[in-house]
């Protein structure tokens, strides 16, 4: 079983935390990873994009000039594609680009992206996460004593906006919850801060 130490948010070392293998030391399957962070930037498309057809755009009714004799190539509309003005051949048009991983492969996904993190020394466990109320420069504060990396993803098991407040004027920092993690953002920060009690619904989730 993996071992990590605990801190405080004084950066302290309180104790050590035993890791379940069967989620945090697996074997790390980067495909599976980059399935989903491709699903993930996918779903986050709009996809409102939208170019205008030969079909659609005004004007170009009449045929330009007389078919024959005016030494000029032959036309049938000044809406055509390679006009200016005109419509645009194979245009973009609304549509979802959102699609489905398999559950299998999502959860191998997630087991892997902690599995890293663990691998990479990148996980900070701390007993606990409380603030009286809403503090950037309290927060600031703890990540610069726990030795956060630039990019810091804080984990909790749940909601607490005195911290969610607090760190959303703190650049490349983000607060979430068990529930609403996922592959990318585990992924995308340096360093993934999480409490013991979401570390024990991680492994109650994901057992």
């Amino acid at each position: 079983m993996p071992k990590v130490n605990v801190y405080n948010v004084l950066g302290e070392q309180v104790g050590e935390m035993e890791l379940k293998d069967s989620i945090f030391g697996v074997e790390i399957n980067e495909h599976a990873m980059y399935e989903m962070v491709k699903n993930h930037l996918a779903n986050r498309r709009q996809g409102t994009q939208c170019v205008k057809t030969r079909a659609e755009v005004r004007g170009g009714g009449r045929k330009p000039w007389r078919q024959k004799g005016t030494g000029r190539a032959r036309q049938g509309s000044i809406r055509a594609p390679h006009w200016t003005g005109g419509g645009v051949s194979f245009a973009p048009k609304p549509r979802d680009y959102s699609y489905n991983v398999p559950k299998k492969v999502r959860r191998v996904a997630m087991k892997s992206a902690f599995s890293s993190k663990v691998v990479e020394n990148e996980m900070i466990v701390l007993d606990e996460l409380n603030l009286a109320e809403p503090k950037t420069k309290e927060m600031a504060k703890i990540l610069a004593n726990i030795k956060a990396g630039k990019k810091a993803l804080i984990v909790m098991d749940e909601k607490n906006d005195n911290v969610i407040k607090s760190v959303k004027n703190i650049p490349n920092v983000k607060a979430t919850l068990v529930s609403t993690l996922n592959v990318y953002d585990i992924l995308n920060y340096d360093s993934f801060i999480i409490t013991k009690g979401a570390v024990s619904k991680v492994e109650e989730v994901y057992a």
